[in-house]
Formats: C-alpha cells, sequence, structure tokens
C-alpha cells in the first residue's frame, strides 16, 4: 500500500497546485451549474441526456429519436455517469447497462461483450460514430456516452451477432468555447493528466476540439505497467446547409498480456494462490499504436431530408509476447508453459455509410420517416510471425521462480502469415409509418453482399475463401398508451460469414439469427425505464473438432436465448439519480453434436447493478455529491463442454465529488473507491479450458481534480 499511497500524494499535489493557482482573489460563494448533457451530434437544441438519464438515441437511424419511440431495447450510459463512476474502460461502462457479461479478452489485450448471450472479441459489434474499427480497446478519452442497442442489429449495420450491438459515440467540436483540465491518481502507484479544449475559431466558420491524456501506473499484480498516450484533434466547418467534421485520433499502448489464474477441473473454486500472482514471465507485454481517421459530412436538403455521410479508417500495429499456460498438474502443483509470440501484427478497418433520412406525407395521410443508405466495408487481420517456443514443465504455481523460460524467437511457419479479409457492401432502407397519433410502425430491409478469405502457413493455404449475399429484414411496431408510456414490439434478423484460419471441412455457411422481443417504456422529466422479453436463436454455429490428429472447423446447430431485462436511469427524486438493471438470460446449446443442453460459455443466468448518487447541495463553498452502488453477475460456464463454473460475485463501488468555483472557474475534486470491500471476483474465461479465467481488479483509490473553463 506504501506505492499506491505515493500516487495518491502526488495527485492531491496535483490538485493543490491547480486549485492554488487560480485561487488567489476568489470570495465568491458558489453557484452550481446545470449538469444537462447535450451531445455535439445532437440537432440543434436536441438534449440527448439529462444527468443519468438518456433521452434520445441515434442508433436506430442516424438521428437523434426519442427512445420511447424505437422498438427495441437502448441503453444508454451518459456523460454524467461517465464523470462521476470515472469510466477508463469499455467494461466499466457496460456495468450500468443490463445483460452484458465479458468474454475472451485475450489476456486483457481486446474489449469482448457478450450481449445476451452473444458475442466475443473482434466479433465487429462495437462501433464508433456507427462505423466500425480496429481499435483493441474502444473506450478513449474522446468518449461522450455509450450507446447500446439490444438484439440483432444487420438490418441497420450488417455482419453482426443476434445480441446486439455497443455504439461509443465520440465528442465534436463545438461553437460554444468550453475546457477542462484533469489530473488523475491511483493506489495502484501512478497516475496520468488529460485535456479537452473545443471552441470556435476566431473569423472563420470552423470549431476545433482537441483531446489528449497520458497515463502510467503499475499493474495490479506482481508485475507489469499500463501504458497509454492519445492525442485527438478534430475540426468542424459549419455553413448554412451543410457541416464537415473531420477527426483524427491517435493512441500508443503498451500493457500486460495476462491469462489470469487456474481452476480446478470440475469446480468453482480457483488455485489456492494470492490473486496477485501470475503464472507467467514478465515479457508478457501487448504494445502498439492504433490511428482513426475520417469525416463527416452532413447536408440539409430543404426542411424534411438530409443527406449523411461517413467515412473511417483505423489501423492497430501490435505485437504480443507470452509464456503461455499449456497444461497443469493438479497433484503437484506445476504448469507447462511455451513461449509464444505474435510479431509484426496489423489490422486494418475502412468504413463507409451514406444515409439519405426525411420525412413525407403519402396520399392517405400517413406520416412517413425514411431512411435510404448504403454502406461499405473492408477488414483485413494479418498476424506475419507466429512464434512457437519450447516448452517447460517445473513452474511452481504455489513457489513461483520466474526467469526460467525465456523469450523466444523461433517462428512457426505452418501457423505464420494469418490473414484474414472481409469486404461488405449493402444497400438498406427503411420506413417508420405514423398509422395514428399512438401507433407507428417500421419496417426495414438491408441487401448485404460479402467476400471473405482466410488462412495461414508458409505456403500459404487459403482454408476459406467464400463470397454471397443475403437479405435481412426488419418489422417492429411501437404503441403510445399516453405521452409518457409505450409499448413495442418487434422481428428482426441477422447474420454473420464464418471463417476459419484452420482447416474445414466443406463450405461454411453464414451464421444466421432471428429474435422476438415485446416490452414496455416510460419516459418521464426524470427517468427512463425499459422492461424488455426476448427469444433469440442463432443457427449455423462454428465449432472445432479434431479429425485425424488435425483441428477443423464445421458448422452446425442452434444456440438459443432467451430472458428479461429492466433497465432504470435517471433522477428518482430531488437531488437523487439511480441506475437500476436486472437480466435474466437463459442461453443454451439446443442442437449440436456433442454439446446439446451446455449453457453458452461465460454467459451469467442473471446479473443486476445499482448505483445511487445524491446531490447535498452546497456544503461550505462548493457542492457536495456522492454515490455508492453494487453490480452482481451469477455463476458463469467456463467452457462450452461445463466442465467448470465461474462463481459469482457482488462488487461495491462507491465516489464522492466536490464542486467548486475558484477564480470563476469551475472545479471539481473527487475520490472514487472501486472495490470497496475488496472482493476476489473472476470476470471471465478464455472458453476454452480451465487454464485462462481473468482476475477482477482488488480494491482502488482513484483521486482526480478537474478544472473547466
Amino acid at each position: 500500500m506504501v506505492k499506491g499511497r505515493v500516487a495518491l500524494v502526488v495527485c492531491a499535489a496535483q490538485a493543490a497546485w491547480i486549485g492554488g493557482a487560480v485561487a488567489q482573489g476568489a470570495s465568491d460563494p458558489v453557484i452550481a451549474l446545470d449538469e444537462i448533457s447535450v451531445a455535439g451530434s445532437a440537432p440543434e437544441g436536441a438534449v440527448v441526456a439529462r444527468g443519468y438519464q438518456p433521452v434520445r438515441s441515434s442508433i436506430v437511424n442516424g438521428t437523434e429519436t426519442p427512445i420511447l419511440k424505437i422498438p427495441q431495447a437502448v441503453s444508454v450510459v451518459t456523460e454524467q455517469v461517465i464523470r462521476d463512476q470515472q469510466v477508463r474502460t469499455l467494461d466499466e461502462a457496460l456495468y450500468n447497462v443490463p445483460g452484458i457479461t465479458q468474454a475472451n479478452t485475450l489476456g486483457g489485450t481486446q474489449d469482448a461483450v457478450l450481449r445476451r448471450g452473444f458475442g466475443d472479441n473482434r466479433d465487429g459489434s462495437i462501433l464508433r460514430d456507427g462505423l466500425r474499427t480496429a481499435l483493441p480497446r474502444s473506450f478513449m478519452p474522446t468518449t461522450e456516452r455509450v450507446e447500446v442497442l439490444k438484439g440483432p442489429a444487420s438490418a441497420l449495420y450488417g455482419i453482426l451477432d443476434p445480441g446486439g450491438l455497443v455504439n461509443i459515440v465520440t465528442k465534436k467540436p463545438r461553437f460554444v468555447p468550453a475546457g477542462t483540465v484533469e489530473a488523475f491518481g491511483t493506489s495502484f502507484n501512478g497516475g496520468g493528466a488529460s485535456l479537452d479544449f473545443t471552441g470556435p475559431i476566431e473569423g472563420t466558420e470552423l470549431a476545433y476540439r482537441f483531446v489528449a491524456e497520458h497515463r502510467n501506473a503499475e499493474y495490479w499484480r506482481n508485475f507489469g505497467t499500463q501504458n497509454q498516450q492519445v492525442l485527438a484533434p478534430s475540426l468542424t466547418w459549419r455553413g448554412d446547409t451543410a457541416t464537415v467534421r473531420l477527426f483524427y485520433e491517435f493512441s500508443h499502448y503498451r500493457a500486460p498480456f495476462d491469462r489470469g489464474t487456474i481452476f480446478y477441473p470440475g469446480t468453482h473454486r480457483a488455485v489456492p494462490v494470492p490473486r496477485g500472482r501470475r503464472f507467467d514471465e514478465r515479457y508478457n507485454i501487448t504494445a502498439g499504436e492504433s490511428h482513426v481517421a475520417g469525416f463527416e459530412v452532413n447536408q440539409d436538403l430543404g426542411e424534411t431530408w438530409k443527406l449523411d455521410l461517413n467515412y473511417a479508417y483505423s489501423h492497430n500495429f501490435y505485437e504480443d509476447n507470452q509464456a503461455r499456460v499449456t497444461a497443469f498438474n493438479a497433484a503437484t502443483g506445476r504448469v507447462t508453459r511455451r513461449a509464444d509470440a505474435t510479431q509484426d501484427s496489423n489490422f486494418g478497418v475502412h468504413a463507409a455509410r451514406l444515409d439519405l433520412t426525411g420525412r413525407v406525407e403519402d396520399p392517405l395521410g400517413f406520416s412517413h420517416e425514411l431512411l435510404f443508405g448504403a454502406s461499405y466495408d473492408a477488414s483485413r487481420v494479418l498476424r506475419t510471425d507466429m512464434i512457437r517456443g519450447p516448452t517447460n514443465a517445473g513452474f511452481s504455481i504455489f513457489a513461483p521462480v520466474y526467469g526460467t523460460l525465456p523469450a523466444s524467437r523461433a517462428v512457426s511457419a505452418a501457423d505464420s502469415d494469418q490473414l484474414e479479409r472481409i469486404e461488405t457492401a449493402a444497400v438498406y432502407a427503411q420506413d417508420t409509418v405514423a398509422v395514428t397519433e399512438r401507433l407507428s410502425l417500421v419496417g426495414g430491409l438491408r441487401y448485404q453482399d460479402f467476400t471473405q478469405q482466410a488462412g495461414k502457413g508458409r505456403p500459404f493455404n487459403l482454408n476459406t475463401d467464400v463470397s454471397g449475399g443475403r437479405v435481412v429484414p426488419r418489422v417492429g411496431a411501437v404503441y403510445l398508451l399516453n405521452p409518457e408510456t409505450s409499448v413495442y414490439a418487434s422481428y428482426s434478423e441477422t447474420f454473420r460469414p464464418n471463417s476459419s484460419i484452420a482447416s474445414y471441412i466443406g463450405a461454411l455457411p453464414p451464421e444466421s439469427g432471428e429474435a422476438v422481443e415485446v416490452g414496455i417504456k416510460v419516459q418521464t422529466e426524470g427517468i427512463t425505464a425499459t422492461a424488455a422479453f426476448y427469444d433469440i436463436v442463432k443457427s449455423n454455429v462454428l465449432y472445432t473438432e479434431t479429425v485425424n490428429g488435425i483441428s477443423v472447423s464445421r458448422t452446425a446447430g442452434r444456440v438459443g436465448s432467451r430472458g428479461f431485462e429492466v433497465d432504470i436511469a435517471g433522477q428518482i427524486a430531488p437531488d437523487w439519480s439511480v441506475i437500476a438493471t436486472y437480466a435474466y438470460t437463459d442461453a443454451v446449446v439446443l442442437a449440436d453434436p456433442l454439446l446439446t443442453g451446455k449453457r453458452l460459455t461465460n454467459v451469467a443466468p442473471q446479473t443486476a447493478s445499482l448505483w445511487v448518487t445524491h446531490d447535498f447541495g452546497i456544503v461550505g463553498d462548493g457542492r457536495l455529491r456522492a454515490g455508492a452502488g453494487a453490480r452482481y453477475v451469477g455463476y458463469r460456464p467456463g467452457d462450452a463442454v461445463n466442465s467448470f463454473k465461474l462463481p459469482d460475485y457482488a462488487v461495491v463501488d462507491a465516489f464522492v465529488a466536490y464542486d467548486t468555483v475558484v477564480a470563476a472557474l469551475p472545479t471539481t475534486l473527487q475520490l472514487n473507491i472501486r472495490n470497496l470491500l475488496d472482493t476476489t471476483y473472476y470476470t471471465s474465461s478464455i472458453g476454452t479450458n480451465n487454464l485462462g479465467v481473468e482476475v477482477g481488479e482488488p480494491f482502488q483509490v482513484l483521486a482526480s481534480a478537474r478544472v473547466s473553463f
């Protein structure tokens, strides 16, 4: 704890310096600023959130639509929630969304989100401003809010799993000057600083935004560091009927590649070692840099029509090194490890989307909100040199001696040059018809064309080479019981081409999914609430088996997920805000040669969360706010055959923030406590065996000081 105290002392000193630098001459009493969040991408004057309460979302048709009128469940983690909880990762943001658990994160190197039981790392379900990217970790200091659309979304966004998608809405330039500077520290012995400035450029029709952050901290387990730098300039031009935005984001990162701990086979028990003990080596590191660049054009075509063009190119260059645990002897406590690495790897994505939206009235007097569009995506993943080093069976997890397995440089020709390339093009249309003042019907169609190739080896072996097309429908209905309550129903489909860099037998038809959802929504001046029932079936699921000693891929059978979700967010009383969620998820294999009746890996049957914040009003020279909450995740199968389980857990978090004004500058001093009760818990497994179970972070204190301009 000494090193943690050092970091917090440093942060406190930074806070004191910031406060002291602006305090001279400050004597006016504090007047708290209104906390109403308006997104830069929203139409002028359109409020997308009030504190914790989401009001509108752009995730359905590219325009800010009242959540009450969307015939699917939509959750939004607002800007205020992100600030109060000091969210630093996508996982932390999604604590506030029902029906979400973590999938295999590849040793903590990738976002991996299960939505209603479906999802994986690199599954294309995490978008930024509606476009796919190559980023391994999508939540950046440029994030304004996080939107989650539940259920199949292929009619809107193409190739996806049927559980839904996550859309990260980024910060945009604004024509009102504003800025923040923040310093932060953590009890994990580290900290950093960030800045965010925006405003008009005098004498022009331009506005800029510049976001930057540096963070560096020791890893909480027994060795490793986490380091990241982000630079993100953007520029918006505003004309009479059009706006154009240019953006760029650079990130350099270095972090541990940590596969976690080991579970005893057939149990729900981890091996009895300190949770901070690693079974790998100090060279277990992922390092790289990512780039995102693009533009957005919005053109008004009269009073009721608008044309939007979005394009982004993203690229991630990275290398991984790891001492991989390949076997565990439960009797002796010794593991077999192999020195592996991935060198000179890159992942690139081109993504473009053109949307024409408008409103018309037909000869019968019905009002139509129309969406016509086209999209194009091209992605390429290449892992050039795959290192497969020697193995060593002498490492004891109870008395570890590190440094006994050096990093390897032995390139495996058979495993190298792993390539996966997919190119898709689509056209789509959607019509929302106001049949009456209360009843709206939604219908949409998408035609998706795709070409996919995958393989590996020297010489190269092309194992997947497929192309095809598919029509994907979406229908729904929303009925307003009163101005604050609606009921809805929807049916939608999804599909996802299967590919494998391994050998395969026969063609690999695309996975397909279909879902039915019904629900009720309430949206008052303070609260947005949704209750939803759903039933999803996914067919042609990819699985692997061994034939004559060779791993091959096939598709077979069906899996299903049905459940119930509740999501409540907003202000429940004066000075009291809340987020409350609950989800029941019954995700099982319905038909498969080996796995029928098994529960899906890493999917918890029950999850819940509660977060409550109270505004105490003026205390001394500032406004005091505090909050606390708990998140619960039920037991989860650790692998496909359900040979072991991850136990359920509940984690408690809390924060206190003091808003003041010093020398006319709003200043916030904030303290967050993560895992207040220091609970030991496990967030996910690698999904194939019991040798890689990710361990949740222990008790942590985060301190920050933020000055706004």
